[in-house]
């Protein structure tokens, strides 16, 4: 959405008063308060008068005074050295005067990464409930930390034996049922049905036991399913090599060398 127009300045004193009014709110850098100024007016001696002045009454500080500024605070509120290299970019602020600002502000307040991290893990998860190890990763590699600073702070933290991943969690509210339906759905054979729900770490030790109840529940058939997976397909079963690459496109999809061989058969329409 396209921002209004501002009121433009009539006075110097209108220009003042827009800089004082955002300087009131943050700290800015001299130019994001010049680009703010600038969409006050046209006045570009105006700008420059007014900036002047901010800075010489220590309203505005230089670039590298406002990152060391940014930077304690930031440290302050458990933030990672690579966000704040981000943000200030982000903001205009040079390479050398991040680097320099970090490094003076990292030697002056003894800055400890891993321990900056352990401290914004142990306060942002006081459990690990409802959440996967994928997420926490995400979540403080926003916040500016490293793998490294990570794998330490979840070496810490006292709930870190109940993390799990994304695919664990998955698995435990898996209904071993339902699963082997969806796929049998997607026209798969047992033997790659299994495979997969392994690979998902779902639990299949009731996996021959569920199927044999589908089976007689009329729910899969999965001699039905390879003959109708053939079908879908234009082989000359009448020729060998045809008839061989068939039979390997069942097998991959899974399905037994019985339900292979007999959807195969001379006898099959």
């Amino acid at each position: 959405m396209q921002r209004p127009p501002l009121r433009q300045a009539k006075s110097i004193e209108n220009v003042f008063n827009s800089a004082y009014w955002h300087l009131g709110q943050q700290d800015f850098t001299i130019g994001e308060i010049r680009r703010k100024l600038e969409r006050k007016t046209e006045n570009i001696e105006w700008i420059e008068q007014v900036l002047a002045q901010l800075i010489e009454n220590g309203y505005l500080k230089s670039d590298l005074e406002f990152t060391i500024r940014y930077c304690e605070s930031a440290f302050n509120n458990e933030i990672g050295k690579s966000a704040i290299q981000r943000k200030l970019k982000l903001r205009g602020v040079c390479s050398s005067d991040i680097e320099t600002a970090i490094e003076q502000v990292v030697e002056r307040h003894d800055i400890n990464f891993d321990q900056l991290a352990s401290n914004r893990l142990q306060s942002r998860f006081i459990t690990f409930d409802g959440i996967s190890k994928e997420k926490v990763y995400a979540q403080m590699t926003a916040r500016g930390f490293s793998r490294a600073q990570i794998d330490h702070a979840l070496s810490q933290h006292p709930a870190q034996d109940s993390l799990r991943s994304k695919m664990v969690i998955q698995a435990e509210k898996a209904e071993l049922g339902p699963e082997i339906i969806k796929l049998y759905r997607k026209g798969k054979g047992q033997t790659l049905i299994l495979n997969e729900l392994k690979q998902r770490l779902i639990d299949v030790s009731e996996f021959e036991e569920t199927l044999y109840q589908l089976e007689l529940a009329g729910d899969i058939d999965f001699y039905q399913s390879c003959k109708d997976q053939l079908a879908k397909k234009n082989y000359d079963l009448s020729d060998y090599k045809e008839k061989s690459k068939a039979y390997s496109y069942l097998a991959r999809k899974g399905f037994t060398s019985d339900e292979i061989k007999e959807t195969m058969s001379p006898e099959q329409p």
